[in-house]
């Protein structure tokens, strides 16, 4: 009976410690001004020796400290000299530099897909680490987590498939769904970034193989944003697949039969929204690279009922869209004008698919509410507009138009009066128009050709401005050394896909700016998080582009700098976050995010927003899993 009552008090005496250090616990939250940085909250882990070694979202690999190898039974598993995060990382770096040609699988394995490869396997084991090494490096490594070596991976991925990251719905899991997304373990998701591989930049249908470019595109949510990348969600809808050679390939790991379609196709979208947002209610779900066919339906569908938003075509869209305009903005300033002057810019747009219509239906609003918001200004900005398709300037005239294109078609008697027609080339629209802005979203490699450079030298603009914002590099519709050296070093040139800057000679340089849609995708989704809105404005992305357009000085716009360097995206990302939470606030959308409620938000300055924004930004530190015993 001594020993149940020893017992007793014992258990009594360990449940009082823990009460008390929860309250001790407690207390630390509440003594800061805001919620405490995400990755400084307290961590529960259930696991032991290797299992805890072969979890990436927990292992630290040479960096548990003695406490923690004796405590979670890692003693002999780990060779003996604990290292800091600092010397991983100095270790990674130099085996990085190393195997950056060793690992190469032979001529068709370039050195950035070796990168890939190698940061990948990085990821796989130590998630922490990796995101320390890509902060710190964002500048080089971005391009080959998301755009443009992504793209590669995604052709390669089957092959390169080795552990499994994210989730896969298909169209043989209807029925299934609401039950499949309890097989994902983590209790809150914050950010899922979705698509059904129909799309992939520019690179057509890569059917399951998609689920690459949603891994990257949350990478960059983690590294820029400092979104939990325990909370992230990367989502393969497969619903088969139209691409032949894939069809037939024996390795390929998707669904080997053609895409689904019409209302078979909205049933398995519909199920895959209806099982996440039971799970996770606040989650914020992000289409990425959906046909145009059904980007459009799909974001009309579901935008007033979820808490969603589409990557290319939202009105005024956060991603490619988003990056757009604030490069159209930021060339108006680079021009030596006010922003105010926009809507007065003559732009000629090659590309009429998802992300052209969605880039022109975002420029014709920004440039309608500088003018009045009303129907007359929304007249008046089309008129700014010229579109060309592969087969041409597209006018009323065109047969079957899409009507997501309509709105944009010129006219015939305007057209004729610009000595233009139906299907005019892209040189003869030009050569007549001579636009301040010539602006590529074809996904067509070297459609700006030396005719068409050549017929922008009659720009009525004195600093002309050329976007050639296809992606990967290979679909850019010219490289800036052929836009300098054939019309002018005084241009602006801008691009999707990074290059290097152009020595001009005599001291001189031709500024690259790459419009990468990181600059604001990853602010939209924190300040959405943060306000607690349950819908994604116009105005909140709008909020976000004007913000990026506005971030840069004066000095450096009129040099032709319109986008600033990757390697500040974490405080890009910080303004734009704020720039979100404050149209929230100010369009009384905001419902609050963990202890900061509605009425709290409302009630901050421009710099305590910031502030909130900041210290909610997860930063890879590795959390401590064992205390020592005071």
């Amino acid at each position: 009976m001594s020993n149940v009552s020893n017992q007793i008090r014992a258990s009594s005496s360990l449940i009082k410690r823990f009460k008390q250090r929860m309250t001790n616990a407690a207390a630390l939250v509440q003594s800061r001004s805001f919620t405490t940085l995400e990755g400084h909250r307290p961590t529960i882990v259930h696991k032991r020796s290797l299992d805890i070694l072969h979890d990436p979202w927990f292992n630290k690999g040479t960096a548990f400290s003695m406490t923690e190898r004796d405590r979670l039974d890692l003693r002999g598993l780990l060779p003996p000299n604990v290292m800091s995060s600092e010397q991983q990382i100095q270790r990674f770096m130099a085996d990085l530099k190393r195997l950056e040609v060793q690992a190469r699988d032979g001529p068709s394995d370039p050195n950035a897909l070796a990168k890939w490869r190698i940061l990948n396997r990085l990821h796989d084991r130590n998630e922490t680490m990796y995101f320390k090494v890509l902060i710190a490096n964002i500048e080089e490594y971005a391009p080959i987590v998301y755009t443009p070596t992504v793209g590669l991976a995604c052709q390669n991925y089957s092959g390169l498939f080795r552990r499994p990251r994210g989730m896969y719905f298909s169209a043989e899991d209807r029925g299934e769904m609401m039950s499949m997304v309890y097989n994902w373990p983590a209790e809150q998701v914050d950010m899922i970034v979705v698509t059904d591989g129909s799309r992939i930049l520019g690179l057509g249908d890569l059917g399951v193989q998609g689920i690459g470019i949603t891994i990257g595109k949350l990478d960059l949510y983690v590294a820029a944003a400092g979104i939990n990348p325990q909370r992230v969600l990367p989502v393969m809808i497969d619903v088969g697949t139209n691409n032949e050679k894939l069809l037939k390939d024996p390795l390929y790991l998707g669904l080997q039969e053609h895409r689904l379609d019409g209302d078979e196709y909205v049933a398995v979208i519909d199920e895959f929204m209806e099982a996440v947002f039971t799970r996770w209610p606040h989650v914020i779900v992000q289409f990425e690279d959906f046909q145009s066919k059904w980007a459009f339906k799909l974001l009309q569908r579901y935008r007033n009922s979820y808490r969603m938003f589409n990557d290319d075509v939202q009105i005024i869209a956060k991603g490619t869209a988003g990056v757009a305009i604030a490069g159209l903005l930021g060339a108006v300033r680079a021009q030596g004008r006010p922003m105010i002057d926009f809507p007065k810019q003559k732009i000629v747009v090659a590309g009429a698919g998802s992300a052209g219509i969605g880039v022109l239906n975002a420029a014709r609003k920004t440039m309608a509410r500088m003018l009045g918001n009303n129907e007359s200004a929304f007249e008046s900005a089309g008129r700014q507009f010229w579109v060309v398709d592969a087969k041409g300037l597209i006018t009323e005239q065109r047969e079957n138009i899409d009507p997501q294109a309509l709105p944009f078609a010129r006219k015939v008697k305007e057209a004729s009066h610009q000595g233009l027609w139906e299907g005019a080339s892209l040189a003869e629209v030009v050569r007549e128009v001579k636009p301040d802005v010539l602006l590529g979203l074809s996904a067509v490699g070297g459609l700006f050709s030396k005719e068409v450079l050549e017929a922008l030298k009659g720009s009525t603009s004195t600093r002309p401005a050329i976007f050639a914002m296809s992606n990967p590099t290979k679909n850019a519709e010219c490289t800036p050394e052929e836009a300098f050296s054939i019309v002018g070093d005084n241009i602006i040139f801008a691009s999707g896909s990074p290059f290097r800057d152009v020595d001009l000679g005599n001291g001189h340089i031709g500024h690259c700016n790459q419009g990468n849609n990181m600059y604001l995708f990853p602010g939209i989704g924190l300040g959405t998080l943060l306000s607690g809105s349950r819908i994604i404005s116009d105005g909140m992305l709008q909020a976000a582009a004007e913000c990026l357009a506005a971030y840069m000085t004066e000095e450096e716009v009129l040099k032709g700098i319109i986008y600033p360097s990757t390697s500040r995206i974490r405080d890009i990302t910080k303004e734009v976050a704020a720039a979100v939470v404050k149209e929230a606030i100010e369009e009384d959308l905001v419902e609050g995010y963990r202890e900061m409620d509605a009425r709290e938000l409302r009630k901050l300055s421009q710099e305590e927003i910031e502030e909130y924004v900041m210290n909610n930004m997860w930063s890879p530190d590795y959390p401590t899993l064992v205390y020592k015993k005071d």
